[in-house]
């Protein structure tokens, strides 16, 4: 459920290559009814688990005598779950199985390499090469917990901050949710037409692909974050020639990916 990624570490005043662990995010597809349902991205295991407590969540089923099948789709290493309904349950719940709003994926073979090239097909690599002063950075990081006046309140939200090339801040926005939070930073700027001038994103949670996704799709360069990426995650952002850092214990980044936007006294790493 993890990977070694090699990174630099950047302490402040030296920088040397390292390893860390990341915890593996892949897309896990399920299938009501032999139909595609939603695509959902987890941290690879217990799928039939997963996938049952999501029925439940969801209103699917009420009570597991309705469930008539939980299987993987072409064994073990299958990203797909198929779950067969009885006949009185799938009659019950009539339209509610055909709403909209969920991602759908047609083929039972999607696995993460495919899903990464089929994001990479989507969304245009960013070609933007500002680079950003390490202390700086380490600066805007320090001034987070100032602008998060729900998490004082209730310490269960998440944030994004957005800042131009000069770190100034140019949007933040709580939820509940993480990609919540950044849907609503990036639409400040969208709505008010500065998108192009959002260079560096902060997150005051881990780095997920949908995150790196997001952030391609609004063309900002460099993603910044308390917590470490996922796997998926560094591999999208490769693809897309963007920048990966989170904090490093002490005074630091760890740095996954893109250094060659980020510099130390004027020198790239």
């Amino acid at each position: 459920m993890t990977r070694s990624q090699p990174i630099i570490h950047w302490s402040g005043n030296v920088s040397i290559p390292d390893n860390r662990e990341l915890i593996e995010e892949e897309p896990l597809s399920i299938r009501i009814d032999g139909k595609p349902y939603t695509v959902v991205m987890r941290t690879p295991g217990d799928e039939l688990s997963h996938v049952a407590g999501f029925c439940l969540t969801e209103g699917i089923v009420d009570v597991m005598d309705e469930v008539e099948a939980i299987a993987r789709c072409d064994g073990e290493n299958s990203h797909v779950v198929t779950v067969t309904l009885k006949p009185e349950r799938r009659q019950k719940i009539g339209d509610y199985m055909d709403r909209r709003g969920f991602i759908s994926q047609t083929s039972c073979g999607i696995c993460g390499k495919e899903l990464v090239e089929e994001i990479e097909t989507r969304v245009e690599p960013v070609m933007d090469s500002t680079r950003f002063e390490l202390e700086a950075i380490m600066g805007c990081m320090d001034g987070i917990n100032e602008c998060q006046p729900l998490r004082k309140l209730t310490h269960s939200s998440h944030a994004s901050f957005i800042y131009d090339a000069n770190c100034r801040l140019m949007a933040v926005a709580e939820d509940v949710g993480r990609h919540n939070a950044l849907d609503k930073a990036i639409g400040k700027l969208f709505l008010s037409r500065k998108l192009t001038q959002a260079k560096l994103l902060v997150l005051s949670s881990r780095i997920s692909f949908e995150l790196v996704q997001k952030a391609a799709r609004a063309q900002i360069p460099v993603i910044v974050s308390v917590s470490r990426p996922t796997t998926l995650a560094v591999d999208l952002a490769i693809r897309l020639n963007m920048t990966l850092a989170c904090l490093s214990p002490g005074y630091g980044l760890f740095i996954f990916c893109g250094e060659k936007r980020l510099q130390h006294d004027g020198v790239s790493m």
